[in-house]
């Protein structure tokens, strides 16, 4: 699992635990305060987006993985079950072409996960593309870049604002 994977999972836990710990109730007082702002779509996120990518346990042959997580706007509550769709330029397949699209769904967390083909470099970037694209919050499209197109996995990380 990539080491950011492992430090939301804590940072949730702890999170979680505080609460606990401290007696706050309700969704409103997660993680102490109203400050959780919604995430801004990125410019060239929506690039060769494919609406409607199937739910898919895997994208391609693997070996690369693409994580994150999904939270409220406002009080930063973990939204489980959220779809999350996933694309990139890989070793398999080019952005545009529709093996190359899959989408996922938060756990109970907030966290999704999705291996794919190894992401390479388009346009001198190694970047890979997610979207959320339901109808419950505001449409949100991320266009991470990677540190080193020999990493073996990205994070992109939403904050979603109700429609």
């Amino acid at each position: 699992m990539p080491p950011s994977a492992l430090f939301t999972r804590r940072s949730l836990l702890a999170a979680g635990g505080a609460i606990v710990a401290t007696g706050i109730p309700g969704r409103n007082d997660f993680a102490g305060a109203q400050g959780f702002e919604p995430t801004p779509s990125m410019r060239g996120g929506a690039n060769n987006y494919l609406p409607g990518a199937p739910i898919v346990d895997r994208i391609g042959g693997g070996g690369f993985w693409m994580s994150g997580t999904v939270r409220h706007a406002g009080d930063g509550a973990p939204l489980a079950g959220q779809r999350i769709q996933i694309w990139a330029h890989t070793t398999e397949g080019h952005e545009r072409d529709p093996h190359s699209h899959g989408a996922t769904r938060t756990n109970q967390i907030g966290e999704f996960r999705l291996e794919m083909p190894q992401i390479v470099p388009a346009f001198g970037q190694a970047h890979g593309h997610l979207a959320y694209d339901d109808d419950q919050f505001e449409t949100v499209f991320l266009r991470p870049v990677m540190a080193s197109s020999k990493d073996k996995y990205l994070s992109a990380h939403f904050v979603l604002q109700p429609v």
